[in-house]
């Protein structure tokens, strides 16, 4: 079977001898963009059937359509992580949550804290960041961005068997990471919880620290940028609870 080039996730069903239709955009980006004629294939996935390699039946810039052959990746879905942050400016925020999706957050939440620089955000934008990571990773599912909420709200409907890992600015350079999770298995519900430029307030720190489920832990010697530090978060605990393991 010829392996694709391109990927592309599609909102259809598929299947072996399923046709997919193209909308406007899709196929402006396969066939005047990236130049695909009749016969090339793409490699589709929707987040629920796996990819399968889809053969161009129609080249048309306005409203193309794909045959689909063999599937050639199953279903991989990531570990039940969640990402929840406070946003920062645009470009770092579409950091983020394409990093996220790359590196197998299961959902990634924007919250507004005491100390949130940025108050609103473009969810359909961010949910449109993450697919397009999806695409260019190689991944078969595309985690849910949902839109912003405070983080009072979200902890005061938490589902208390999702644990959090609380990543404390106020404890660089103590010796705390996951070993809090030594009783924890691979299969247990995570979210790991980034605060924003200025950190935790104090109010949100004794709260965070009062739950029995929160873990405070530290990201090592220096305070690192929100960006990196959820980057490094998610190394760390996909190093121990998730699938790099």
């Amino acid at each position: 079977m010829v392996q694709a080039k391109v990927r592309l996730f599609v909102d259809h069903p598929l299947a072996q001898g399923q046709t997919v239709p193209l909308d406007k955009d899709q196929s402006n980006y396969l066939f005047a963009v990236m130049r695909l004629k009749e016969g090339a294939f793409v490699a589709l996935f929707n987040g629920v059937d796996g990819e399968f390699q889809a053969e161009v039946t129609t080249a048309n810039k306005r409203g193309g359509a794909l045959l689909c052959h063999g599937q050639s990746k199953p279903l991989q879905l990531p570990p039940d992580l969640w990402l929840i942050f406070a946003p920062i400016k645009k470009a770092r925020t579409d950091f983020i949550v394409e990093k996220a999706a790359e590196m197998g957050a299961a959902k990634i939440l924007p919250v507004n804290t005491d100390y949130t620089n940025s108050d609103r955000i473009r969810q359909d934008r961010l949910q449109a960041h993450a697919l397009e990571a999806a695409e260019q990773c190689g991944g078969t599912y595309v985690p849910e961005v949902t839109d912003l909420q405070k983080l009072d709200r979200l902890l005061a409907d938490w589902d208390e068997s999702r644990q959090i890992m609380f990543c404390d600015e106020s404890l660089v350079g103590a010796a705390q990471t996951l070993k809090l999770a030594s009783g924890a298995t691979s299969g247990d519900k995570w979210a790991i919880l980034i605060g924003p430029e200025g950190g935790f307030s104090p109010a949100e720190r004794a709260r965070l620290q009062a739950l029995p489920y929160a873990h405070a832990v530290s990201l090592g010697p220096r305070i690192l940028r929100a960006d990196t530090a959820a980057v490094a978060a998610m190394t760390v605990w996909q190093q121990h609870l998730g699938d790099w393991s």
